[in-house]
């Protein structure tokens, strides 16, 4: 499109590095009480037949009720500030409230540190088996492993469902840890996130060094791994228990220049807090980190050496650099992160040194090399290696039309994507069964509040153990209140009875049919999109200030207004349906165009700016496969978001087309950037 370059356009994930949050911030004023289907059908789509509605999700309000919940809104609040006088005399003001569980909740839990054993017990007790007693074990397991109350602790984690939560996981190795039981093994499963540990894995690893549990070594990869993940805080604390500096390790994080200018030091700790140094300088300043590792190389051990180029490699790797593999053979015989692994396998899959993917796959941690991707690559480097029957099963152990590396592998074992068989409708009965769960009726309270966050907390609670029938009824009640991020999410937890018209809902066709056709764009990629945006959360805000259903940014919206010649355009007008299906629709047109029709790049470009886009397709050399392509994204949210978005426009293009689908045709070869710039 002529122009396109004249206006600095924002792009949505404009800071770099940043991550784009999850559409999640704004909410249903209002969960209605039965709407009928939302899901208008898509000509060649498959429909759910239109049946009865069910029970209302919620009584119509009154005076007396908004007085009420303006209370507990209000109570909420008081809790989260930890005003315990306020909290009581709200709570106090609601005795007979429909979220009577919360309201204990908020009124406990400002002085949840005060309070008696006998009290929180009593809570506990009376809302047993719902969330919000899980949720009170959880904070106060938290307060409990503070004050190293281990009989307490004990005795209400042997009672609590199992806990995701990492904070109580580590004070239960300490617990046990205290006792004398050795947990190390069980410690390292959880001690792969320096930023999230926090006072309970911080006081694990603190017990574990003293106890000789936890070897100087393992204490020196945990230093690597926490300046990799730019964690400060662990830093410090890793290298007091090292015995080294503490400020330095701050520095080496934060200012690693600094750091560097002090020398390499001589106990074997000062040098990894160089070397770690050093790594953060190469992530702005490749070249430099080079000479510094060069001068410095003979004062360092071999395997001290391989570290240092390890963490030169990883920083090449990150921005596509033609000497990352280079530097990865120099780093031969490191002991590498797991993210170091994953970025080496990467840069081989780019050069097409399928032995050295297969060796770097095989070489990772069983949880790592067990996830689907590497499956995935594993088997295609086996099968270039001659080991078709290993690939074979590989690619079998991952076959699935729900996502894309299963969607690869199915085509790899010589089959298409296709929309599998339907289950059986759900029957009225069914879905008003699924209604009248408790937890179910608090999310559809907490949705009509507007509290997206706990309304989640309580449909997942009110989930978690239900049939497959059952989750398939749970979605088609959300479609029914019109929530298909609900609906999405709970019909994505079957595994036999499948329901792809409940998984890729395409709603709104009336008016994303004829903007797509009129622009020749495929409707099924513009639906992976959505899908992937916004789980069709009309009114969902980023935390970037992104919009509605395709997450237009204000300064994208103005833009692209200007350019179609919507001149009345204001960014109130983001959260309206048709505005925001044309405005995103006509912006996936000018990425497209502007990236010579390849959905791949255009859609990276879509998330993480047209700049970037061209940046990582100005570096190829030569044509590369597409999912190559999109396994070597550098940023992770990106490289995420077009795997989702291509795999759901593959499943999209299968049901509306009613016929097998490829979606290795679908993200194509990416070819160098070659003529105008096209958009900034």
């Amino acid at each position: 499109m002529k122009g396109l370059n004249a206006v600095f356009l924002l792009p949505k994930n404009f800071l770099a590095g940043a991550v784009l949050a999850a559409a999640s911030a704004s909410v249903l004023a209002e969960a209605p009480a039965a709407i009928e289907s939302a899901v208008p059908p898509v000509p060649g789509a498959a429909t759910v037949p239109a049946s009865p509605a069910v029970a209302p999700a919620s009584a119509p309000a009154n005076e007396a009720s908004r007085a009420d919940d303006d209370n507990f809104l209000l109570l909420r609040e008081a809790a989260r500030q930890n005003d315990s006088a306020r909290a009581n005399a709200l709570a106090s003001r609601l005795p007979n409230y429909v979220l009577a569980p919360y309201v204990d909740y908020y009124r406990l839990k400002p002085r949840l540190r005060e309070a008696g054993a006998d009290e929180i017990r009593a809570v506990l007790q009376r809302h047993q088996g719902t969330a919000v007693a899980e949720r009170l074990r959880t904070d106060w397991l938290l307060e409990l492993g503070r004050a190293r109350d281990w009989n307490n602790f004990d005795r209400e984690l042997a009672g609590a469902a199992r806990s995701d939560d990492l904070q109580v996981r580590c004070y239960a190795l300490l617990a046990r840890a205290a006792h004398g039981e050795r947990v190390i093994d069980e410690a390292r499963g959880l001690l792969v996130n320096p930023p999230a540990y926090g006072e309970g894995c911080a006081a694990l690893m603190a017990q574990l060094a003293q106890t000789g549990q936890l070897s100087q070594e393992e204490l020196l990869a945990q230093l690597r791994l926490a300046g990799e993940m730019s964690a400060t805080g662990p830093s410090r604390r890793i290298a007091q228990l090292l015995g080294a500096s503490d400020t330095r390790a701050a520095q080496a994080v934060d200012v690693p220049a600094v750091a560097m200018a002090r020398g390499i030091g001589t106990t074997r700790a000062e040098r990894e807090i160089y070397l770690v140094a050093l790594g953060r300088m190469a992530r702005t300043s490749l070249k430099l980190a080079v000479i510094a590792l060069d001068k410095n190389s003979s004062k360092l051990a071999p395997e001290e050496r391989a570290i240092g180029w390890a963490n030169v490699a990883l920083a090449a790797s990150i921005v596509l650099a033609p000497e990352a593999s280079e530097y990865w053979r120099r780093a031969e015989g490191a002991p590498l992160t797991n993210f170091q692994r994953e970025w080496k396998a990467r840069i081989a899959l780019r050069r097409g040194d399928w032995k050295t993917v297969a060796a770097t796959i095989d070489a990772m941690p069983s949880p790592l090399r067990d996830e689907s991707g590497w499956v995935y690559w594993l088997g295609r480097a086996y099968a270039h290696g001659g080991r078709r029957e290993d690939a074979d099963a590989l690619y079998r152990r991952i076959a699935t039309p729900n996502n894309f590396y299963g969607q690869l592998a199915l085509e790899e074992l010589g089959q298409l994507v296709t929309t599998p068989p339907g289950a059986l409708p759900v029957t009225l009965d069914e879905v008003n069964q699924v209604a009248q769960l408790p937890a179910l009726r608090q999310a559809m309270k907490f949705y009509a509040l507007g509290l997206r966050a706990e309304g989640n907390r309580e449909w997942n609670w009110a989930t978690r153990s239900l049939s497959e029938r059952q989750l398939l009824a749970a979605a088609d009640y959300a479609r029914r209140n019109n929530m298909l991020d609900r609906m999405v999410e709970t019909s994505l937890r079957t595994r036999t009875e499948l329901d792809f018209n409940q998984r890729f809902p395409a709603p709104h066709n009336e008016i994303l049919q004829p903007t797509a056709k009129g622009l020749a764009l495929d409707t099924a990629w513009v639906y992976g999109l959505i899908r992937q945006e916004s789980r069709f959360i009309s009114d969902a805000r980023s935390g970037v200030g992104a919009s509605g259903l395709m997450q237009v940014m204000p300064a994208t919206g103005k833009w692209v207004a200007a350019k179609i010649g919507l001149t009345d355009f204001v960014h109130s007008m983001l959260t309206d349906l048709r505005t925001n299906i044309t405005l995103g629709a006509n912006y996936m047109n000018m990425v497209l165009e502007n990236n010579g029709g390849s959905q791949v790049l255009a859609t990276a470009a879509y998330n993480a700016g047209p700049a970037r886009s061209r940046t990582w397709r100005g570096v190829l050399e030569a044509p590369m496969e597409g999912a190559v392509f999109v396994e070597t994204i550098p940023f992770s949210e990106t490289r995420t978001y077009v795997r989702n978005v291509m795999s759901n426009a593959t499943n999209y293009a299968a049901l509306f087309e009613k016929r097998p689908q490829s979606l290795k045709a679908r993200l194509g070869t990416i070819t160098p950037r070659t003529g105008a710039a096209g958009l900034p």
